[in-house]
């Protein structure tokens, strides 16, 4: 009796949840904006197919304007087949689930490929405490920017002599150039104006990187100026990670060259309640790739993929930020609404979440709340 009457208290939390959160909707659209638009889906490797499928279930659910083209892609090709990059030129947004990038062996990463060959120069993971899971930390709300074409993911390395490796990391300073420095921090300072976020942090390593670092952190410091009404500051990686793990709300939006925002946002992921449920994306000017947010580590995971566990969290809160990126603003704040609904609820929760629902549970509570 007492746990049938638990459960009705999480059932009335997370519909009082969704009441608080409605508002009214002031976006005047354009005539013809509400036209469906098409996205590039690529479902990916291992658990791929079942969270891209989720999402596809939940758009056809709530009737989103959105349609896709999906095609086949794995992490074990040598490149991006010419028709898919076709296909996001021309839709300019692309949904995909993780690929395996292969550990040694001189092949190339796709996720790599994808983000230089369409400029996708703003890497953007969003960490945060969703309603009802308890983590370590509380109130823990932040958005790390990564620089994501040049730095350690360059790949400007070669065999010199057998046994022997050269690589050329941040000590070359065409690695790191001015102008993404600049673009970077110009995007991350943007965000934090159009967001109403307080702060923007810089992560760096210039105590040692003198040149290359030091070059990133004068493009932060320049751009800074232009916004006054934006605290600006600055903290090496090292100490970030210390901080990160003992008092994570003091980060607002950080900024971070490419390899330290991988770091960092992996870090800021699982203290915020793991990577199957941090939302993120890569921008640049004319395209943009939403997948999971935080490392896609449990891509090849055969036992999620085998039990049809994995959990489509972080992908439904991406796909929210994609049709918001598509100006189709109350679509994502109702599939928002409702993921929160089913988390702050607690009956259907994935096994990294301490549950053992399945990912077609979880996607059936997330539609049930769209009704």
């Amino acid at each position: 009796m007492a746990a049938s009457g638990g459960r009705r208290g999480m059932k009335a939390i997370g519909e009082a949840l969704m009441r608080s959160q409605r508002r009214t909707v002031t976006y005047m659209p354009r005539p013809g904006d509400g036209s469906p638009r098409a996205v590039t889906l690529l479902p990916g490797d291992g658990i791929g197919p079942l969270v891209t499928g989720a999402v596809v279930q939940v758009m056809k659910a709530m009737h989103a304007p959105v349609y896709f083209e999906e095609y086949e892609v794995s992490g074990k090709m040598d490149k991006v087949p010419t028709e898919v990059m076709d296909s996001i030129r021309r839709n300019k947004v692309c949904l995909k689930g993780g690929l395996a990038t292969p550990v040694g062996g001189g092949v190339s990463s796709l996720n790599v490929q994808l983000r230089k060959e369409l400029d996708l120069f703003a890497s953007l993971v969003h960490c945060f405490n969703l309603p009802g899971l308890k983590t370590r930390h509380d109130n823990v709300n932040i958005v790390v920017i990564r620089e994501n074409t040049e730095g350690e993911y360059s790949g400007l390395e070669h065999e010199v002599v057998p046994g022997v490796v050269e690589s050329l990391k941040c000590q070359d300073v065409q690695v790191i150039t001015k102008f993404c420095s600049e673009r970077i921090a110009k995007y991350a300072f943007e965000y934090a104006y159009l967001n109403n976020r307080k702060t923007v942090t810089a992560v760096h390593k210039a105590n040692i990187m003198k040149l290359a670092d030091g070059l990133f952190l004068e493009s932060c410091r320049e751009v800074a100026k232009n916004y006054p009404g934006i605290k600006y500051n600055e903290v090496i990686v090292d100490n970030c990670c210390m901080q990160l793990v003992s008092k994570p709300q003091q980060f607002d939006v950080m900024v971070t060259p490419n390899l330290y925002g991988t770091l960092v946002a992996n870090t800021a992921a699982g203290i915020a309640g793991g990577t199957g449920v941090m939302p993120g994306g890569n921008v640049g000017a004319d395209h943009a790739i939403f997948e999971q947010g935080a490392s896609a580590g449990n891509v090849g995971n055969e036992r999620l993929v085998a039990g049809k566990t994995a959990n489509p969290t972080a992908l439904l809160l991406s796909s929210a930020m994609m049709l918001r990126h598509l100006q189709f603003p109350s679509f994502a704040d109702r599939l928002e609404q409702a993921m929160m609904a089913v988390i702050a609820e607690g009956t259907y929760r994935t096994k990294d979440l301490g549950g053992t629902s399945t990912t077609q549970d979880v996607v059936d509570a997330v539609i049930d709340k769209l009704q």
